[in-house]
């Protein structure tokens, strides 16, 4: 049961668009736009031979073909030829280039934006600042003192939905999207702040048909103390500094819906947010949006800040919330879940490493480069870009393991350095390393001690609530 208390006078609702029916895939990338190369991409035969993307993958192209890819990477748009926009789609899907979008004001004119709240009236009003002058519905998802969110929604002109009793961030939205008319609707949340201009700039990403959903880069709001300095470092809300397309198996996995821009009819064709998740409602609603037919993705060009945690204590629980969801997330997804994923060879190879056997590793390895010659028989120098390639995939997976280990595996790594004195060394390997190359690349909240400390209990908490998840909802499906 909802309650309306009010709204801005400028807000003036027009007829909804109709629901997308059937996934939209056209063949051609739109005219004009400018693209980037994805920071994995390699170019090899005279630029002939792109490797790159994610599923990592390999695209051929003629000597003309290259030299319009170079043209693009040089700062030239894609021309209005058939040829070329859908070379320019391959490439686009493929997550080997991003676009480089112009900033489209005009989505301001045709955009409402739902911001759930329960007594967070100092994080609203802030946010309404931030917004200025467009059409906002903030949902009070329950608050014990419901007056303080109306007068600051009053001050604002911001229409207030008020719900009897609180039901969680994800089904707060659906309410407030049940007020919406406009062409696309963004989902900020009240601890958001937001820069003038960031509707326009991910706007600019609409002018493709494909895409139903854009997220900027959330920073963490910087302040004093460790923990905001470890925040601005590893909030598990920042995706990182580099563009991507969304998706399971990709660099880039999922976006949070504490900032996101979306078409409303493709919110509303996959029935909005599911209101069975507390948490990691986000996720599922991407991966949903994604499997019915359209592109998300992610523009760090443009950021937001929100707030971290107020206490050591709500930091932890934070994490081991999203561990919590997990399980939920993987009754819906299934394999998506995973905390790793790897080929057999790596899993061979470093589980010869763990027990040991590190010289049977290399040999494994080397054996998987010797299976995927005759894959790359058409590319000049195969061998040599087949070692480069399973070399590569080798050590991600290595790192994907060791991740996988430190955040979800841990209990079950403890007990088998215990019972098994050669994994030790390995266990240990796995739990530290991962955090100390994070912080030889730059990420240094503090000193390396604590920095790894901090990074393994970030960690610990995930995977307590993985484990948590899992006995909640007697199911093992985001622990394989």
């Amino acid at each position: 049961m909802t309650e309306s208390v009010g709204g801005r006078a400028r807000y003036r609702p027009v007829r909804a668009p109709p629901a997308r029916r059937g996934p939209v895939s056209p063949v051609h990338a739109p005219a004009g736009v400018r693209l980037l190369a994805d920071p994995g991409l390699r170019r090899i035969d005279g630029g002939r031979v792109m490797i790159g993307g994610g599923p990592l993958r390999i695209i051929r192209l003629s000597a003309r073909g290259a030299d319009v890819v170079d043209a693009w990477l040089g700062g030239r748009p894609v021309a209005d030829v058939k040829s070329a926009r859908r070379l320019a789609r391959r490439l686009l899907d493929a997550g080997m280039v991003h676009p480089v979008t112009a900033p489209e004001p005009r989505i301001v004119e045709d955009v409402t934006v739902v911001v759930p709240a329960k007594d967070a009236p100092a994080g609203v009003d802030r946010l309404l600042v931030s917004l200025g002058r467009v059409p906002v519905v903030v949902v009070d998802d329950g608050s014990e003192q419901p007056a303080a969110l109306a007068e600051v929604c009053a001050g604002h002109g911001a229409r207030l939905i008020r719900r009897a009793s609180s039901g969680g961030p994800g089904p707060a939205r659906n309410t407030g999207l049940e007020e919406v008319r406009t062409g696309f609707v963004a989902f900020v949340d009240h601890d958001v702040e937001v820069e003038p201009g960031w509707l326009a700039a991910l706007g600019g990403h609409f002018v493709d048909d494909t895409v139903v959903a854009v997220a900027p880069r959330v920073r963490s709001r910087p302040g004093p103390g460790l923990r905001a300095r470890y925040e601005a470092e590893h909030s598990p809300l920042d995706l990182g500094p580099s563009p991507a397309l969304v998706g399971p198996g990709r660099r880039v996995g999922y976006v949070p819906t504490a900032a996101l821009v979306a078409r409303t009819d493709a919110i509303r064709a996959v029935g909005g947010f599911d209101p069975g998740l507390r948490f990691g409602e986000d996720v599922d609603l991407i991966w949903r949006l994604i499997d019915g037919g359209g592109t998300v993705r992610y523009e760090p060009a443009v950021e937001v800040t929100h707030d971290p945690r107020g206490s050591w204590a709500g930091w932890a629980r934070q994490r081991w919330q999203y561990g919590r969801s997990a399980t939920a997330l993987g009754l819906r997804h299934g394999a998506r879940v995973a905390p790793a994923r790897c080929s057999r060879w790596s899993a061979a190879a470093w589980g010869a490493v763990a027990f040991g056997r590190p010289l049977l590793g290399v040999g494994v390895a080397a054996g998987s480069s010797a299976a995927l010659v005759p894959k790359l028989r058409a590319i000049p120098g195969s061998t040599v870009e087949a070692i480069r390639l399973s070399a590569t995939g080798h050590l991600h997976a290595g790192l994907g393991l060791a991740r996988a280990t430190a955040r979800v595996w841990w209990p079950l790594a403890v007990v088998g350095a215990l019972v098994v004195p050669r994994l030790r060394a390995a266990v240990a390997a796995a739990l530290v390393v991962p955090s100390l190359l994070d912080w030889r690349r730059g990420r240094r909240p503090t000193g390396p001690i604590r920095s790894v400390a901090l990074r393994v209990a970030d960690d610990l908490a995930y995977g307590a609530g993985v484990w948590d998840g899992a006995v909640r909802d007697r199911s093992a499906v985001a622990l394989r």
